[in-house]
C-alpha cells in the first residue's frame, strides 16, 4: 500500500478518498492483528505511515466545502 503524498491527496476526489480510506483500514485491521498475536509486523515502520494517512483522509474528507456536504447528504437521505 502506497502512501499518499499531501500533493496527491490534494487531486483526490470524494469517493476515491473514501476508497483508500477504507483500503487504509483493512490495512490496519491486519498489521493490529499480528501484533496482537505477538508477531512482528514486515515493516513496523508502516503502522506509523498508514495511520498519519488515515488522519490525512479524514481531515480531507471534513473539510470539504458544506455546500458538497449538504448535498451529498440531501441523496442519501
Amino acid at each position: 500500500m502506497a502512501i499518499i503524498k499531501k500533493s496527491e491527496l490534494k487531486l483526490y476526489k470524494r469517493e476515491d478518498a473514501e476508497s483508500k480510506l477504507k483500503e487504509l483500514r483493512k490495512e490496519m485491521i491486519k498489521i493490529n492483528a499480528q501484533r496482537s498475536s505477538k508477531t512482528l509486523p514486515e515493516n513496523p515502520g508502516k503502522v506509523k505511515e498508514i495511520r498519519r494517512t488515515i488522519a490525512r483522509l479524514l481531515t480531507k474528507l471534513h473539510n470539504l466545502p458544506e455546500k458538497i456536504v449538504k448535498e451529498v447528504s440531501k441523496k442519501h437521505a
